[in-house]
């Protein structure tokens, strides 16, 4: 049994087997969302995002940072609880027209047995030569952002630094870029985030001794090589409109259209161009101070084993509570984007620190 875990940890590995390679969904940790209030919303907050969280969904919207510093962390069990995905950030807003934040992402799975030197030199096998190691990746997000003269276009930029590791047999270092800017007109906000402009570029270095290669021959497993992977650009359009119903009720709907260039995906508009990717989500407000949520994404066909075609899509709920300083939000949803993995629980935090917290 655990030598089938060590494989599959392994196989991890095999993607990363050429030289150097352009793919469709390298480093997609990056692509699964933080806060509780975007997941609940169907992960579409590239033009609402306001807070601390803006250094990931939209660096231009850490301009409507409140207080001196806002602080958010995020956890969730992945896969059933197989993985931990975390996140935590902190901003501060300069002044009026500049704000910078700083945020951390890591999806992993620890205490993996290592099953390599399962058996002892003379050939018995030994529990107490088992090892444990932790799958990883992770992110570091530095991000800026500044208020443009017009006093309604907020620009922002994210330098990105990754890190992923599989236990002491492979590691990986990339550096990337996003931009994002958002425009205000009356109750409209329109946001636009460019990521990876100038393709993320991760570079692995295996670090498999020889005896371990003979042992992954023996096992009939494949010896994965160092290799260069490039991550795309890609963009996210969006737009949103706060909608006051009353003294006490807010609206706040919103419409992203995330799109890829790298081939055809298994998305609503697809073409040999671009492949198109729509989010909507919609959070009602009671005097700023609760929150409900709703979002629908992942718009795809599903193949039977027949071969009909099925549309598909998937629901996300949330609420959110707000008590002067402190914000705490929920959501139900898939947090991997993927039809096939269950549904998860998520809970983010935010504490606002400073004057300017309500």
């Amino acid at each position: 049994m655990m030598r089938k875990q060590f494989a599959i940890a392994v196989l991890c590995l095999l993607p990363f087997a050429g030289q150097s390679q352009v793919r469709k969904y390298t480093n997609s940790f990056l692509g699964i969302g933080v806060g509780a209030r975007a997941l609940g919303m169907g992960n579409s907050l590239a033009a609402g995002s306001d807070d601390v969280t803006a250094g990931y969904w939209n660096p231009a919207g850490l301009l409507g940072l409140t207080g001196k510093f806002q602080l958010s962390v995020m956890h969730s069990p992945y896969f059933s609880g197989i993985a931990n995905y975390d996140y935590a950030a902190i901003a501060k807003k300069l002044d009026e027209n500049n704000a910078i934040g700083l945020s951390y992402i890591r999806l992993g799975i620890d205490n993996i047995p290592n099953t390599l030197d399962l058996r002892s030199p003379d050939g018995q096998i030994d529990y107490s030569r088992v090892k444990s190691f932790s799958a990883a990746d992770m992110a570091f997000l530095l991000s800026y952002a500044h208020l443009a003269n017009n006093n309604k276009t907020r620009l922002g930029a994210t330098a990105k630094i990754i890190r992923r590791k599989i236990g002491p047999f492979a590691s990986a270092t990339g550096f990337g870029f996003d931009v994002g800017a958002l425009h205000k007109a009356d109750d409209w906000v329109f946001g636009i985030t460019g990521r990876d402009i100038t393709f993320t570029f991760t570079a692995w270095k295996m670090n498999f001794t020889d005896d371990q290669k003979d042992k992954l021959i023996q096992a009939g497993q494949m010896i994965p090589k160092s290799a260069i992977e490039s991550t795309p650009p890609s963009i996210i359009a969006a737009v949103g409109r706060t909608i006051q119903l009353n003294d006490d009720f807010t609206l706040y709907p919103e419409l992203d259209l995330n799109i890829n260039f790298d081939g055809k995906r298994n998305t609503l508009i697809k073409t040999s161009a671009a492949s198109i990717a729509p989010t909507m989500g919609i959070e009602g407000g009671y005097k700023k101070m609760v929150f409900v949520r709703t979002g629908l994404q992942n718009f795809q066909t599903v193949y039977s084993i027949d071969g009909k075609k099925t549309p598909s899509m998937q629901w996300a709920v949330g609420a959110g509570i707000k008590l002067k300083a402190f914000c705490l939000d929920y959501a139900f949803t898939d947090i991997g984007n993927v039809s096939a993995a269950l549904y998860s629980h998520v809970f983010s935090l935010k504490f606002i620190i400073g004057e300017e917290a309500e």
